[in-house]
């Protein structure tokens, strides 16, 4: 039996490298809501038909668990799904936890869409570990649709960094967390803006490792043999183009480690 991957569109790619590096004896299905993304300028019940859609179809294809890698699907929907549906369920959180630990008297700058960081879910994760006020947060949506549209170029993307950053003293902070899984692909266009040193953290490892332990608790670890079928909403990607999309994308993640 196969492992679910499911986001918006191509983010979470960022997730499944992680996956493929940690458990590479298994095998996946990545499905990409290419027919709705992006989420994060939709309504919250929009975006719980698309998850359910997208939910349903992959539980016609038996998985044995499900990788939510979108945090905006998952801050408004994975409860939902978790009393649907009875294989595990991963949802993503953005890793401010461990940013403000790994900070020394210095900020935390949160990147995120904009509904993610107006769900409960963020907030009460802020409640729990900013204790000394010290994290902040700034939506980047349109770094998802520069992602889905594969636009990298550094002078756009950078250019468009320094605009959104510049009521901000970026030697303030000690850590950036990428609280959606489409801004990974940008991180070294991040670390060029902030200054060396600046810590860079997602949550994609510690997600992974979650469903590593979970698969090694149900005894149903290492199945597999690293294979990955792909679909665009309902549709299985089958042309080679598309095929080598998909690598190019999981190799420009590679780079950024």
């Amino acid at each position: 039996m196969r492992i679910g991957f499911f986001d918006s569109g191509i983010g979470g790619l960022s997730v499944l490298y992680e996956a493929l590096r940690q458990l590479p004896h298994e095998d996946y299905l990545y499905y990409a809501d290419d027919a709705n993304v992006p989420y994060g300028n939709k309504s919250k019940e929009e975006i719980r038909c698309c998850v359910f859609e997208a939910v349903d179809f992959l539980a016609k294809k038996d998985i044995k668990a499900l990788v939510v890698a979108c945090n905006t699907a998952t801050s408004v929907a994975i409860q939902d799904i978790r009393q649907k549906y009875g294989f595990p369920i991963i949802g993503m959180e953005p890793a401010v936890k461990p940013a403000v630990k790994s900070v020394d008297g210095k900020r935390v700058l949160v990147f995120a869409t904009p509904l993610t960081l107006r769900e409960s879910k963020f907030i009460g994760l802020l409640s729990q570990v900013d204790i000394h006020n010290a994290v902040d947060y700034l939506p980047l949506q349109e770094l998802v649709t520069f992602a889905e549209a594969y636009q990298f170029d550094r002078v756009v993307i950078v250019s468009y960094l320094k605009e959104r950053l510049m009521d901000y003293d970026l030697n303030c902070y000690g850590a950036v967390v990428l609280g959606c899984t489409h801004f990974p692909f940008f991180k070294d266009h991040i670390r060029e803006i902030f200054p060396e040193g600046t810590v860079i953290v997602d949550g994609n490892k510690g997600t992974v490792q979650n469903l590593k332990n979970m698969l090694a608790s149900m005894g149903r670890i290492h199945e597999g043999h690293g294979q990955v079928t792909y679909y665009r909403s309902s549709k299985r990607v089958m042309e080679d183009y598309m095929m080598e999309r998909y690598l190019k994308l999981l190799r420009q993640i590679e780079k950024t480690i």
